[in-house]
């Protein structure tokens, strides 16, 4: 259940929007080559550590790092790293929640056709008017948090791991429809090339770098539900296989992704983009311009809202569990006080695309998106981070070797060695560079 669970939480946005036009940029399979080996390097050994914490300490985030500083005799102040992840992954899911209000609006708009003979101008509007009026966006942002808290509330076993069951499948149908699709297009052959073909030149160091923070990013590393999902995980299963697994996973998805979008946008004869801007505008005018997109645009939408409910249930629970521990809540109560703070949160995302807009400079960067924007920065340059390099330096530096190798199962010493000092000098000095290169890499 641990791999479904995790590996449907880490199929995120950022495989839609970001992955594709990252690949594109950075030379699609020199990038691919490098991100494969991040993912290896940096992603799968922080994996590893989080889902040992988190099961060695059976709690929340901030409650694993604490049991297992005390058991250990190490400073309990450590719980800071899993503060960082708790408060990281609310913050997210404040303003994923609005987001995949949007997904649900296009969904719904999708299947009845709203997008039919729009032009590029025409679907730009239909975005900026969702955007543009508060009411629309607070209704499915509290309609997509209600759906996530019903299952938030009924617990682990009760309520993830019954949805996971009819989730998952799911989820994969759709993956497999959209690929099957996209193979029948137009472009993909043009998609495959554009995806796999490695380009050098273009790669440069902006390209490593950018892989490399998308490693991070895009496995939900700092947030906290990797942590949280290894406390719920079995005692006699592998770290490393499960946390295989999940990389795997969200591997092969983000691969997927950028077919289905390159083979959908190179078919409609529409540029490629990155973020809203390629979910929002690209693709329903790309999926318009081909025989029969209202189907598989209708389908995407709908992949979209549950990659995005799968992620929210996953941020949701560290949260839920850390309320209880700190406030001896019942988990009604907790998911009462999550649900209500996410909803009054998201008012932030909400109005900086509208009424509360305002412009300020960060690093050098103009960003026109107000509180949005400050979330955003919040989260992917300071907490996430920050959460990330205090759990590889506990993992490796704090915690005694031999704790760590029993935990971990690995037999071989040469890859134990080799995971100690990836998360004890390697995993930090690359996060370090993701902080300082994220703005302008996204710029």
């Amino acid at each position: 259940m641990f791999v479904l669970a995790a590996g449907a939480a880490v199929i995120g946005f950022n495989n839609f929007w970001q992955f594709p036009y990252l690949a594109a940029q950075y030379g699609g399979g020199a990038f691919l080559i490098v991100y494969f080996f991040c993912v290896l390097l940096i992603g799968l050994p922080l994996l590893m550590a989080e889902t040992m914490l988190g099961r060695g300490g059976h709690a929340s985030p901030v409650g694993a790092f604490r049991h297992m500083a005390r058991a250990h005799g190490r400073d309990p102040r450590w719980a800071l790293a899993g503060g960082c992840a708790v408060l990281g992954g609310f913050l997210i899911l404040s303003y994923l929640c609005v987001i995949a209000g949007w997904t649900i609006a296009y969904a719904l708009r999708s299947g009845l056709g709203v997008f039919v003979g729009l032009t590029a101008d025409g679907i730009g509007s239909q975005f900026a008017q969702l955007v543009n009026d508060p009411e629309k966006q607070l209704f499915w942002h509290a309609l997509f948090l209600v759906s996530v808290l019903a299952v938030v509330g009924r617990g682990m076993h009760a309520g993830l791991e019954a949805a996971i069951r009819y989730v998952a499948p799911l989820l994969v149908f759709l993956f497999v429809v959209l690929a099957v699709y996209a193979a029948t297009t137009d472009g993909f052959a043009r998609a495959l090339e554009r995806l796999l073909m490695p380009d050098f030149e273009k790669l440069g160091g902006a390209g490593v770098l950018a892989a490399l923070g998308h490693a991070f990013f895009s496995l939900g590393l700092g947030s906290g539900f990797v942590l949280m999902y290894g406390a719920y995980a079995r005692d006699e299963v592998s770290v490393p296989r499960l946390s295989l697994w999940v990389a795997a996973v969200d591997t092969v998805t983000a691969l997927a992704a950028g077919v289905i979008v390159y083979s959908v946008l190179f078919s409609g004869g529409v540029e490629l983009a990155s973020g809203p801007a390629l979910v929002f505008q690209a693709l329903p005018l790309a999926f318009d311009h081909i025989p029969m997109g209202r189907i598989p645009a209708t389908a995407l939408y709908m992949l979209l809202v549950l990659v995005a409910w799968t992620s929210a249930v996953a941020l949701a629970e560290p949260v839920v569990v850390w309320l209880g521990e700190r406030f001896n809540l019942n988990r009604v109560r907790a998911v009462l006080v999550c649900g209500v703070s996410a909803w009054v949160l998201g008012l932030l995302t909400i109005f900086s695309f509208n009424h509360w807009a305002f412009s300020f400079k960060f690093l050098g960067l103009a960003r026109k998106l107000g509180m949005f924007d400050v979330l955003q920065i919040l989260t992917a340059q300071i907490l996430l981070p920050l959460a990330g390099i205090l759990t590889a330096l506990f993992a490796g530096w704090a915690l005694k070797p031999e704790v760590t190798r029993a935990a971990l199962g690995l037999r071989s010493p040469c890859a134990f060695d080799a995971w100690l000092w990836l998360v004890r000098v390697a995993i930090p000095a690359a996060l370090l560079l993701v902080v300082f290169t994220l703005s302008r890499l996204l710029a």
